[in-house]
């Protein structure tokens, strides 16, 4: 058949993948079903690598592994129904952390929503519903809206706060010729970024200028702006300290860098005893604080792409909305000569460690054996586990941003390995490691065989306590009797190689580091899993729970 006789050469769902790949992106996560397959048509012709999750929630945490170390935003394709909705936890997780994620899905056809007849996939408003979580959801009724669409997402990734957006096709338009020119294909062309107000930039520069105990707060929303960053910090002598999704905007090796340890006492103080404080790019949430709020005695600038998070959780002396490298760069220009200052922070790292040691003195060893196995370079994705939150993501310490894929203010479990599969995907020449829980892993076992079907070089520590620990504290610490929490467990090297993986069992306190760097260099997907004492019930106990 001639692409001239074709009907399919040239439909919506050609259009809609056309322009995104033009504006970069070349991998797509997703799981093809009845209903999208012309979504999945022109995806090799386009030259897409094309990533078969085993979960659409994979999917979704794949592309926000593939979109953090890109820069684009990652691409999900579902079926209509629940292919959709299993696609949500990644779709408010992306929300949560501001994270840039397009999710394309079919829909009912023109004129049959809201029919209720049981037609296969049948929702009865996929579009408000994803719209509940999303930033946008657009049902649209035709091509040309579709792609539209599509400009309306990166044109709001590149200049406004990035969070999820959804387009749904129905399926009369997807299938149908798209009738959209060549030209309307092509990436639009992006503003300028925002610079901010001249005044308040100013006002800014003067009261940072003359300071005596400047700091800096670095969200998420920083981590474009890292050689901006550090350079003001030098210049104003200013100790960095970073959310958990700001970790690595000013490398954590610097003399300034005070690590992503926000959620410390110790290293909120820093802040709240500075007489200037410039936060950038967070709004200083609760999840991020591991506290309502920072008491801030000094005066206060924020520096944010949204103007709703001007004044969210803190209020400012000054708010400048407006791009974080971008300001920060007229802030440096605008600030007066001085002399460079070098504050001593030996004393505050000092007590920071030892408040990391001492909540969780054994995850925290373990975490710190795990650390010195990692190559420099390493890209490590982590899970809502103990021994993520407690102790890898303060004592692990990454020379960039989104070198720790983790999701701190959703906290999902399930989310490290899919995101390391993404990783890897869009980092092939790069380490990648993921360090989860056993409960964490269980969510995503099935993406240990999309692994192996990329034939991805991925290494996965599982860290085993048993089950919910955390979870099994909180009922101990409420007078509860322990329900649901202490879970058995399969043969987990032979689970990795039952998927074609290769899988090691390491007791806690044996060189884990070694075996960690042993499967770094071997290649392939390897799976170690590291059994903390005490973490298991004996066979009779086991028995009883089966």
């Amino acid at each position: 058949m001639t692409i001239e006789t074709d009907p399919h050469a040239d439909t919506a769902g050609r259009a809609v993948l056309e322009t995104i790949r033009n504006y970069g992106v070349d991998a797509v996560f997703g799981i093809p079903g009845t209903h999208n397959l012309e979504f999945y048509r022109p995806l090799a012709d386009l030259g897409f690598r094309v990533v078969t999750n085993r979960h659409e929630q994979g999917s979704g945490y794949g592309a926000d592994g593939w979109a953090q170390q890109t820069g684009l935003p990652g691409v999900v394709i579902t079926t209509s129904g629940p292919g959709l909705q299993n696609a949500m936890s990644a779709v408010g997780t992306a929300f949560c952390e501001s994270r840039p994620l397009i999710v394309l899905s079919p829909g009912v056809a023109l004129g049959a929503e809201f029919a209720d007849v049981g037609t296969l996939h049948e929702t009865k408003d996929a579009s408000a519903m994803v719209g509940a979580i999303a930033e946008w959801s657009r049902r649209v009724g035709s091509a040309a809206e579709a792609v539209a669409a599509v400009h309306d997402a990166f044109t709001l990734f590149r200049t406004g706060r990035p969070r999820p957006v959804h387009i749904e096709v129905p399926l009369d338009v997807l299938e149908a010729p798209a009738g959209v020119p060549a030209a309307d294909r092509l990436p639009r062309p992006l503003p300028a970024a925002e610079g901010g107000d001249a005044a308040a930039i100013a006002e800014a520069a003067a009261l940072l200028g003359a300071a005596q105990r400047p700091v800096i707060v670095a969200g998420g929303g920083a981590t474009r702006a890292a050689a901006a960053l550090t350079a003001l910090a030098e210049r104003l002598g200013a100790p960095v300290l970073t959310t958990l999704n700001g970790k690595g905007a000013l490398d954590e090796r610097h003399p300034l860098s005070l690590g992503a340890n926000l959620r410390l006492a110790a290293a909120r103080a820093v802040a709240e005893d500075a007489d200037v404080l410039l936060v950038v790019g967070s709004k200083l949430g609760e999840a991020e604080l591991w506290a309502p709020r920072l008491e801030v005695r000094g005066a206060v600038v924020r520096v944010d792409i949204a103007a709703g998070q001007l004044a969210k959780n803190l209020d400012p002396a000054i708010g400048i909305r407006g791009d974080a490298r971008a300001v920060l760069e007229r802030v440096l220009d605008a600030l007066p000569p001085a002399p460079p200052r070098t504050p001593a922070l030996d004393d505050v790292r000092a007590g920071i460690l030892r408040e990391i040691r001492e909540a969780a003195p054994a995850t925290v060893a373990l975490a710190e054996e795990i650390a010195t196995a990692l190559p420099d370079d390493a890209i490590v994705a982590g899970d809502s586990s103990q021994i993520v939150y407690l102790a890898l993501a303060n004592v692990l310490r990454r020379s960039g941003p989104h070198a720790l894929l983790y999701t701190p203010t959703y906290a999902t479990l399930g989310y490290g390995l899919p995101a390391a599969i993404g990783a890897r995907v869009a980092q092939p020449d790069r380490p990648v490691v993921a360090v989860v829980g056993d409960g964490a892993l269980m969510f995503a076992v099935n993406e240990i065989a999309t692994a192996v079907e990329q034939r991805l070089d991925l290494t996965i520590v599982c860290v085993d306590n048993g089950g919910y620990a955390e979870i099994r504290q909180n009922e101990v610490d409420r007078g509860m009797t322990p329900v649901g929490v202490d879970l058995v467990q399969p043969d987990w090297p032979a689970l990795a190689r039952a998927f074609g993986a290769e899988g090691e069992r390491v007791e806690a306190g044996e060189d884990l580091a070694s075996a960690i760097r042993t499967a770094i260099a071997g290649g392939g997907v390897r799976l170690v899993h590291v059994v903390q004492p005490n973490a298991h019930p004996s066979p009779e106990e086991q028995k009883d729970r089966a």
